[in-house]
């Protein structure tokens, strides 16, 4: 590992940053220096501040596809394109808010401003443009927040005949569009934490032909004020499933599974203890462990022979639970997951109940053992599989030279592992090619 020294050149500057001019409202598009403009977007900079003024500073989306305060699509459906940039104007009224959206439109190949209004919030958090239902008109969604970024707000705007007009505005926690349904039209798709007595809940909007949105809701299965993680995955009844990994009190998540069909959204989870069931520390979210389309949800188990350790000896194995033909969670795998070190390792069938983990911590390996559960006295056996993660290039050839093998390199990590000598009839035998197998790395 490299270790810096942070000199003086470097930390006068840096102090007198901290207590000059910074404050904590301060913006972070004001501490970075902005990325260099392409040439059409300084075309589109000179007509901004030829409409608007050079009293300004671009702001920039903090996630998503649109990662730039220039975004050049078809917001209007004519095949031409138009240029949506967002802006902080400086010397405006208390009563009017900073933040603004400019749309400009391309004459002749000539950028002009020809519409701009007040955005909500102070930051913009995430850009989408997308059709949705059976509608053809196209959307301009934009999710922004206060400069903390606690309190965000949905707009969908259209825009037509040089106009922007908003058509819908809603708090959220968590936005997107995704055809949920699988009919081949998109949805806007919004979560909302629990707050002021109200549920969490999630939300789907379609838009039909007369530009009416058509609105479908359900429960979550807890109080959700905070979702850790979003994500997709397949389930086994042919339903795209939202998996939400939300937090469920300090340092621990849950997952909460919707879908949807013809007749609106629906929870995976009949009832809130099966929500419940799936509570792991955070950290472990719910993951395609082995890459077939469908998630699963890692939930810890203590790892036989640990039943009666103390809590800071206690070492864990994590079980992969799927959700079954009856939407019902289900055990799929079981393995040694370290979240530390980012890599996953899923025991074969024929070790199921009969190995279990130690440390090694003189050299800094997980080792996988025989589970004699049968024996009071020795109940950890023979060694079946070593793991090491080498941080450097000599460790790694060092592992390698005494017999380790390489299972995957990341940066400047490699994953090795050791198999002791042993038969091939041995039931608990694990082959190099098992090992890689069952060898997953967590990106």
């Amino acid at each position: 590992m490299h270790k810096y020294r942070f000199t003086a050149v470097f930390l006068i500057p840096l102090i007198i940053l901290l207590l000059t001019g910074c404050s904590f409202g301060t913006s972070i598009d004001t501490l970075m220096s902005p990325p260099k403009l392409s040439i059409e977007q300084e075309q589109i900079y000179t007509a901004l501040t030829d409409a608007v003024g050079d009293s300004i500073s671009l702001k920039y989306p903090k996630s998503g596809r649109y990662l730039s305060a220039f975004i050049v699509e078809d917001i209007d459906g004519d095949n031409g394109n138009e240029a949506v940039v967002f802006y902080e104007k400086t010397g405006l009224t208390v009563e009017e808010n900073t933040l603004r959206i400019n749309i400009l439109d391309s004459d002749n190949g000539k950028w002009r401003s020809v519409y701009d209004t007040p955005a909500d919030g102070s930051e913009i958090e995430r850009v989408m443009i997308s059709k949705l239902g059976e509608n053809q008109r196209m959307n301009l969604i934009i999710g922004s927040s206060l400069i903390n970024r606690s309190e965000k707000m949905a707009t969908i705007y259209s825009y037509s005949g040089g106009q922007l007009e908003p058509t819908f505005s809603e708090a959220y926690s968590f936005i997107d569009v995704t055809d949920l349904d699988h009919d081949e039209n998109n949805e806007f798709l919004l979560l909302k934490g629990s707050s002021n007595n109200e549920p969490a809940v999630t939300e789907a909007y379609k838009l039909d032909d007369s530009g009416r949105y058509h609105k479908s809701q359900t429960e979550l299965s807890g109080s959700f004020t905070e979702f850790d993680s979003i994500s997709y995955g397949e389930l086994n009844s042919g339903n795209k499933g939202l998996y939400i990994d939300a937090v469920s009190g300090a340092g621990f998540i849950q997952t909460d599974i919707i879908y949807m069909d013809k007749d609106g959204l629906h929870r995976v989870f009949s009832n809130k203890e099966e929500s419940d069931s799936t509570l792991r520390p955070s950290g472990c979210n719910s993951y395609d462990v082995d890459g077939d389309g469908q998630l699963e949800i890692p939930v810890q188990t203590i790892a036989p022979g640990y039943e009666k350790a103390s809590e800071g000896e206690r070492i864990n194995l994590t079980n992969w639970l799927y959700i079954n033909e009856n939407n019902e969670p289900e055990l799929k795998y079981t393995s040694y997951y370290s979240v530390g070190n980012g890599y996953i390792f899923i025991f074969p069938e024929k070790w199921s109940n009969k190995v279990t983990i130690k440390r090694d911590a003189i050299n800094d390996e997980t080792v996988f053992c025989e589970y004699n559960g049968d024996s009071e006295t020795n109940k950890i056996g023979r060694e079946l599989l070593r793991i090491y993660c080498a941080e450097d290039e000599a460790s790694r050839e060092d592992r390698l030279y005494t017999g380790y093998i390489m299972l995957r390199t990341k940066g400047d990590s490699s994953y090795l592992a050791y198999i002791p000598p042993s038969s091939t009839d041995d039931d608990l035998y694990i082959s190099q090619t098992d090992t890689a197998i069952g060898f997953v790395y967590k990106n």
